[in-house]
């Protein structure tokens, strides 16, 4: 979608040059990786680029990119709760901005509020030691019966 959709989607990529869990290349490799795909998203690649590499005919459309399409690439020196913290800020003040130009809350706590409603129905469940019925829907029923069993297994 965002290499090839019909809308542009801009998006961030976020790396570290310091990794956390050094492995050999890598991170040389992923942070190979970052780069090439905002190289990739701003300049694409043509038709006669594709035929140049023998490419079958049937494929070209498939392997064209338009390019031009926006991103941000922010490269932190490592990831440690300063950087963290200066990036939910970024993010946040994004919002922010975007609410204030579409004329729209961006921090209306309504949804916030029914969770927070709803989080009191859970979280007996979550705590209790015997195993209770829930009433929720599926998914949530299922996630409170994971982190039953992983809360177990790691006592």
């Amino acid at each position: 979608m965002i290499h090839q959709g019909t809308r542009i989607v801009p998006c961030d990529f976020i790396a570290f040059a310091k990794t956390l869990n050094p492995l050999g290349r890598h991170h040389d490799l992923l942070l190979a990786n970052v780069f090439a795909q905002a190289e990739a998203l701003a300049f694409g690649k043509t038709p006669e680029e594709v035929k140049a590499e023998g490419t079958p005919d049937w494929l070209v459309p498939h392997r064209v990119f338009e390019g031009n399409r926006p991103s941000n690439t922010i490269l932190a020196e490592r990831l440690t709760p300063e950087t963290l913290g200066k990036l939910v800020a970024l993010y946040e003040h994004s919002v922010f901005t975007q609410g204030v130009i579409w004329n729209i809350d961006s921090f209306d706590q309504w949804g916030v509020e029914l969770g927070k409603v709803l989080a009191q129905r859970i979280i007996p469940e979550l705590e209790s030691r015997t195993e209770t019925e829930l009433r929720h829907d599926s998914s949530t029923n299922s996630l409170i019966r994971r982190y039953r069993m992983l809360k177990e297994t790691s006592s």
